[in-house]
């Protein structure tokens, strides 16, 4: 009797050519969704976030927009913050959740998605989940199963690694910085 290989809808969805444009495109509930085009202020922010991270830790790396397989899922966070031990030498995809999940919600963007997409990477491996409203200077932090704590003004946020001292101020002022 022969068998017949059937690729999951995940697997049809990574083999598409168009996914890797930009913005990026993500398999979320059985859907291809593209991200919406991130504003100047979030462009500075991811980059901003993205450095500040990578000066203050080796042990992990801040990645903007790294496609990650979590399946059935294949989400493109923001920014991955992921343990180097993690990281190969392969090009490609990241297998797995990150450690450290941060998404910045544009002003059009629905945030029940993105909580969504937050608490499957969260079930499967990430340890720490942000997600970074601009408008409202606020950021909801997730820290593994627990629920989440919305941070203000000067309230010191929990990170990974030896990162140390990062406020919901000195986050949102990075929309600033040249």
């Amino acid at each position: 009797m022969e068998t017949i290989a059937i690729a999951s809808p995940l697997e049809t969805f990574l083999q598409q050519p168009n996914i890797e444009t930009s913005p990026a495109w993500e398999f979320i509930h059985g859907q291809p969704q593209q991200k919406p085009m991130p504003t100047l202020f979030q462009s500075r922010l991811q980059r901003n976030l993205v450095n500040t991270i990578n000066s203050q830790t080796q042990a992990y790396e801040a990645i903007q927009e790294l496609r990650c397989i979590v399946p059935p899922l294949s989400p493109v966070p923001d920014i991955s913050v992921v343990k180097s031990d993690r990281l190969t030498e392969v090009d490609g995809p990241l297998q797995g959740a990150p450690d450290w999940m941060i998404e910045i919600r544009s002003p059009d963007q629905n945030t029940l998605e993105l909580q969504n997409k937050i608490l499957h990477c969260l079930i499967n491996g990430t340890q720490i989940a942000w997600l970074i409203d601009i408008q409202r200077k606020q950021i909801w932090v997730w820290e593994q199963s627990e629920l989440p704590l919305i941070y203000s003004g000067i309230d010191i946020l929990p990170t990974l690694g030896n990162i140390s001292n990062l406020t919901v101020e000195s986050v949102i002022a990075m929309t600033q910085q040249r």
